[in-house]
């Protein structure tokens, strides 16, 4: 019981005093370093705002591309359809006209389907300029945390 209870006890002073040793800025010697990242990471932040209003502002060009691609690979397909039932019956001027058909709406369903990736890509962009961004704004609100646990350790008169 003694054991288990000194197991508990140091893990328990182990984790509280972790934050403390995890900062990377501790005495106001550092707040020119602290300032210099603070400063570093806002302008990152703002730049990865940037990317990410061009990227959501991209992705609906992105999306009616694709959407007229397929479409247009629908009508391709469909008219190759019917130029193969007519080629069927008919003589070799409508197979070239079918193959030919055929060969259009092969090209036109690879252009719907690059389209498609394209918008894939965009909404991965999106996803990993988020992610960018939510880390960004984790460290500046670290080094906040940080900023005011050095302004703490300092006497009073030094705030005025």
């Amino acid at each position: 019981m003694k054991f288990i209870s000194y197991v508990l006890c140091t893990v328990l002073f182990v984790m509280c005093s972790t934050s403390l040793f995890a900062q990377k800025y501790k005495t106001a010697a550092d707040t020119v370093k602290l300032n210099e990242e603070y400063i570093k990471v806002k302008n990152d932040i703002v730049d990865l705002n940037a990317q990410l209003s061009v990227a959501q502002n991209n992705l609906p060009g992105y999306q009616s591309k694709a959407t007229n691609a397929r479409e247009t690979a629908q009508l391709a397909a469909s008219s190759s359809s019917g130029d193969a039932t007519k080629a069927t019956d008919g003589n070799i001027r409508d197979a070239k006209d079918a193959k030919n058909s055929a060969h259009n709406a092969y090209d036109k369903a690879k252009d719907a389907r690059s389209a498609n990736n394209n918008v894939g890509k965009q909404n991965e962009k999106i996803k990993k300029i988020t992610e960018s961004l939510r880390k960004k704004n984790q460290r500046l609100k670290d080094l906040d945390m940080m900023r005011n646990t050095i302004y703490a350790q300092q006497p009073s008169s030094l705030h005025k």
